[in-house]
């Protein structure tokens, strides 16, 4: 009666993706939309599909998504995280290939918070001898 879903979180700078991956013929939907209207370029559309590409899974699983925070490129990074976790909890033996190509690693790197005494995280105020 309920067929098999796989769930994951992934995450990227500020952004958050819930994804499911339901049985199905490969359709991406995010926040209820299709991909081509959610992503306009096709570098963000690319990066989302790259673990279903890898895995030679697209076919295979609907993808459904929920992801909010950040801009666009943070969450199609968010995606690619999720879409990732949630493929080797459905096959394990897909691991070793999605580790290599990096997709399971939370990318760390965030927005430095600006300090006091400076117009930004670095910048310092223009400096004048007079």
């Amino acid at each position: 009666m309920s067929q098999a879903q796989y769930q994951a979180v992934g995450r990227r700078k500020k952004a958050i993706a819930r994804v499911r991956l339901v049985p199905g013929e490969g359709k991406v939907v995010i926040n209820r939309r299709d991909i081509d209207n959610y992503f306009g370029l096709e570098t963000l559309k690319m990066t989302v599909r790259q673990p279903l590409a890898l895995t030679e899974t697209a076919g295979r699983f609907d993808v459904l998504v929920n992801v909010y925070g950040g801009g666009l490129s943070g969450q199609a990074g968010a995606i690619r995280h999720g879409i990732s976790r949630a493929l080797v909890k459905a096959d394990p033996e897909l691991r070793p290939a999605i580790k290599k190509a990096g997709f399971l690693t939370r990318d760390p790197r965030m927005k430095e918070r600006k300090k006091y005494g400076l117009k930004a995280a670095r910048r310092a105020p223009q400096f004048s001898k007079r």
